[in-house]
């Protein structure tokens, strides 16, 4: 066996021996390089078991099969992180705050109902989910899965074909570092309708604490405790989720916005916001009072706040070029030039 061969094995013995894998995916690994070790002593396809080796131990030694982050469990702070990021959603905000009670008692057996936030575009399904991690202390993963047309795109593929990958699920883990983090199920209503029966079949493998203890990726073909992760599934409704799927979740409706909460979210959370990012001096820009009906209605209702927050990134862009340009240090918006802001 030439020198390249032996440094290559010896290299994958060290990556399991200082990996802390469970001692059955241990002694599985450990005898693929064996098999490897064989095969580079008395000839083989040695090139491309390598490969397929090397790979498969890179994603095993890499996932988070011990490593957890410790929990925040505050309610005062949660509700502070809350109301800093979200303005008004008093029902939401109050069940998230019941859910998280719920999980501090735990101790004792108990578990939360995994929250299912529906509403429509833009009423914050995504920035609530995100919140609730910040609020935790928790890693925060986002999966979505709309016009997902294939349940291995959650569970993966098997090793035995040349391009096998894991699944959204096993990556998630891998990024967030730890095996507690909160997973974002992103739209599931808007799978596709051909593969809805499959999905729904791995959400409930997913959702139900007497099955994803032992969550079977096709690509990791070992077992992974999902039972520390914080699910979060989010819809725009209700009608393409499937009943055994609802039965493990508890819908949270999130409300459409209000002109006058859009005036409050705006002029409070967005305006500040962007005008941080954007790097203008404070006190730049101000908008008068009386144009905020017109700035959060530009093109008649919506129901969400992205059509807002559109508006209002154009807007401080346009100011930012008004600076830029010499053309004034401050700008003032209100009924005279509001027009010119808002194209």
């Amino acid at each position: 066996m030439d020198t390249p061969a032996i440094d290559e094995i010896r290299q994958l013995e060290d990556k399991v021996v200082q990996a802390k894998l469970p001692e059955e995916l241990s002694q599985k690994v450990k005898a693929m390089v064996v098999r490897l070790d064989r095969m580079a002593k008395l000839g083989g396809n040695y090139a491309a078991e390598f490969d397929a080796t090397t790979r498969y131990l890179d994603w095993v030694t890499a996932l988070p099969w011990d490593k957890k982050s410790d929990d925040i469990l505050d309610i005062p702070n949660a509700e502070t992180v809350l109301n800093k990021n979200h303005y008004g959603l008093k029902e939401a905000k109050d069940k998230i705050l019941e859910y998280l009670a719920v999980l501090k008692l735990s101790k004792a057996g108990n578990r939360a109902p995994i929250l299912l936030l529906v509403g429509l575009v833009g009423t914050g399904k995504t920035t609530l989910a995100y919140s609730v991690a910040q609020a935790m202390g928790r890693k925060f993963e986002r999966i979505p899965f709309g016009g997902i047309g294939d349940a291995q795109f959650l569970r993966g593929q098997s090793r035995s074909f040349a391009d096998a990958e894991p699944g959204a699920i096993i990556k998630a883990l891998r990024r967030a570092g730890t095996k507690n983090p909160v997973i974002l199920l992103d739209e599931i209503d808007r799978v596709a309708e051909e593969a809805r029966a499959t999905i729904m079949g791995v959400l409930v493998e997913l959702l139900d604490p007497e099955q994803n203890s032992r969550f079977a990726d096709h690509y990791i073909d070992y077992p992974f405790d999902l039972s520390d992760v914080l699910f979060i599934a989010t819809s725009n409704n209700t009608t393409n989720i499937s009943t055994a799927v609802l039965d493990r979740l508890e819908p949270i409706q999130m409300p459409s916005y209000t002109d006058e909460e859009k005036i409050t979210i705006g002029r409070d959370f967005v305006l500040p916001k962007v005008l941080k990012d954007s790097g203008l001096p404070e006190g730049t820009l101000q908008i008068s009072a009386d144009v905020w009906p017109k700035i959060v209605r530009p093109l008649g209702f919506d129901s969400g706040i992205r059509t807002l927050e559109r508006t209002i990134n154009n807007m401080v862009r346009k100011a930012a070029l008004s600076v830029v340009s010499g053309k004034g240090q401050q700008i003032i918006i209100d009924d005279t030039n509001l027009q010119q802001f808002l194209v």
